[in-house]
């Protein structure tokens, strides 16, 4: 079973070399095709990922000619998906390739649709030196009881990056989302089609905004209208 895994990336000239190899490294267990989306980094970003694809480390690397958001990237990247089920990688190192497996074990083994790799499954949500804000973990909690709620769901990370959904079924989902609010909207969208959201545990290593961390406040409020707006509206 092929696995596509798309990586947005804007400006993580530090980090995106290195998460392209740690995802190279799963191909040892696992049959994949890494997907990478430059959203028009300003840094060495293009440099970097021009010099990885002419090294054959990225099957599928596109460049936008203007920054969309994250959301947009995905939505290019899917374009190119090929294998069976396709998984979203951050650019950044805050959530490791090493999950992908498990995952893709649990997918198989119950004939899922879609799992979510969840950050806090099985631990102590405000115990967590992994996460770097206690505003970030409450926040997140918050989103994930009003989605539940709403979409009749039992998620306990409900914006995780790690999502891993049968590509069929992302394709047919029409997303329009351009920014992080692609995370609710893929969540509202697959619970409209009836699906149940399942979760596994995986592991996380936050990072604070000064080391590059990019959602914001603003970006929460964003996501509580995505919510309601795909509840009622496609």
């Amino acid at each position: 079973m092929l696995l596509s895994v798309i990586i947005p990336n804007y400006n993580e000239e530090r980090t995106i070399e290195n998460i392209v190899e740690k995802v190279i490294v799963q191909k040892k267990n696992i049959e994949l095709e890494i997907i990478v989306v430059d959203d028009f980094s300003s840094d060495k970003s293009k440099e970097i990922l021009n010099k990885l694809k002419s090294k054959g480390k990225i099957d599928h690397l596109i460049l936008h000619e203007k920054n969309y958001g994250k959301g947009y990237a995905i939505q290019t990247g899917l374009k190119m998906c090929s294998g069976e089920i396709t998984v979203i990688q951050d650019a950044d190192l805050e959530y490791d390739p090493v999950d992908f497996q498990r995952m893709l074990y649990i997918m198989k083994q119950k004939k899922l649709s879609c799992l979510y790799g969840s950050r806090v499954l099985g631990k102590n949500r405000y115990n967590q030196k992994n996460f770097t804000s206690f505003f970030r973990i409450f926040a997140n909690h918050i989103l994930t009881i009003f989605t539940n709620i709403i979409y009749g769901q039992k998620l306990t990370d409900a914006h995780t990056c790690y999502k891993m959904v049968e590509t069929n079924l992302i394709k047919s989902l029409n997303l329009k989302e351009k920014k992080f609010a692609f995370c609710p909207e893929l969540t509202a969208k697959v619970s409209k089609r009836g699906v149940t959201i399942e979760e596994c545990a995986i592991s996380y290593k936050g990072r604070t905004y000064k080391e590059g961390k990019k959602i914001n406040f603003f970006d929460g409020l964003e996501a509580i209208w995505v919510l309601i707006k795909y509840r009622f509206y496609d």
